[in-house]
């Protein structure tokens, strides 16, 4: 177990590029926690900066471009849906730090043909090379997603014997590089809620490609918080038996990466995988009916691919008593509202209610 300050010297060792405006807020939900009976607080990774449309990407890419600049590359390849969030943020810290982006996205949901939308108009804006891979007939995403990476790999092949030096971000930022952003998160908000006389019941949040959750479960191990902070990790797309198996192998190489002597087993996660359904990037009616309810209490937008979804299923959680009454929770808002911006089929009948 190590003190806040010694988790802070271990992160210090790895290359780090300052790109996102830490540490974001923690704010309390004053109207919505009377309402629920609960002490809710987000945690404000939405507002994480370079730009309006920050995330949680944000604190992966820091490390993540740090080791790309310290290994005097030029161009970063990454990859996701054609609406991705870590796509944009990628292509627009790229731009801050003087990096070439190239992304290589799949078509999950066909771009709309009338004109560019939401992120995938942000990633032109920022000049980003845009290569689609459209959804073949029979062909499921995930073998969509292996085909885009042969693709990127077989083009940053052709750039490096052109003399180019390429760096590869894996999807989401899901690596053990990308990871220890979210173990200097969990190590923020700790040292926020010491300040402020608050240590959380439950961290909530959405889950994915894992990073972000292999992050928290390894800055929660690292900082001895193994019994007192439960992590809520709600997927927002489908999960096989063996997702907390590797999501917590990701843990433990962060870990390592860091020298650290602490580990993560998977019997320490808790992933719900009851609220994405009907599928990734397909809005439900319990994640808009988050969306809205944020709204209307608290002014605060979600979107209808992640943190919509993360936020239906906690609402259910505390709901059913598996959270319960006054509780002090903690929900990390990790961005996305571009989404609202997006194809019909992204949004739903968001604003028809």
């Amino acid at each position: 177990m190590k003190t806040i300050w010694e988790a802070k010297e271990l992160l210090a060792a790895l290359p780090r590029r300052s790109l996102g405006f830490y540490p974001t807020h923690l704010h309390r939900l004053e109207r919505l926690s009377q309402q629920l009976g609960v002490e809710l607080y987000l945690k404000r990774d939405d507002l994480s900066g370079c730009n309006l449309f920050g995330g949680n990407k944000m604190r992966k890419l820091e490390f993540l471009l740090g080791e790309a600049m310290a290994k005097g590359c030029d161009t970063v390849f990454t990859y996701g849906a054609t609406q991705s969030n870590h796509a944009m943020q990628t292509a627009a810290v790229c731009r801050q730090c003087g990096l070439n982006p190239v992304l290589w996205l799949v078509s999950v949901v066909e771009p709309d043909p009338g004109g560019l939308r939401a992120n995938l108009l942000l990633d032109h804006i920022f000049g980003a090379k845009v290569q689609i891979v459209p959804l073949r007939e029979g062909e499921s995403e995930a073998q969509a997603e292996e085909r885009s990476f042969q693709l990127g790999a077989e083009e940053a092949a052709r750039l490096e014997a052109a003399g180019h030096r390429c760096y590869d971000v894996p999807m989401g930022g899901a690596s053990p590089v990308g990871s220890a952003g979210f173990v200097s998160g969990w190590v923020e908000l700790m040292e926020q809620g010491k300040a402020m006389g608050l240590a959380p019941d439950y961290v909530c949040h959405a889950t994915g490609t894992g990073g972000t959750l292999a992050g928290l479960a390894a800055g929660r191990a690292l900082l001895g918080q193994e019994q007192k902070t439960a992590i809520l990790s709600v997927a927002v797309s489908p999960k096989d038996e063996d997702y907390e198996e590797r999501t917590a192998a990701l843990a433990n190489r962060t870990l390592e990466l860091l020298k650290a002597s602490e580990r993560v087993a998977p019997k320490d996660l808790w992933v719900e995988r009851d609220y994405y359904a009907p599928g990734y990037e397909i809005p439900n009616e319990a994640g808009n009916e988050a969306i809205r309810l944020l709204a209307r209490t608290e002014g605060i937008l979600l979107d209808t691919v992640y943190s919509g979804k993360g936020f239906a299923g906690m609402l259910d959680q505390i709901r059913k008593g598996r959270i319960p009454q006054e509780s002090r929770v903690v929900y990390w808002h990790t961005g996305g509202a571009t989404a609202l911006f997006a194809e019909r089929e992204i949004i739903g009948d968001l604003a028809e209610k």
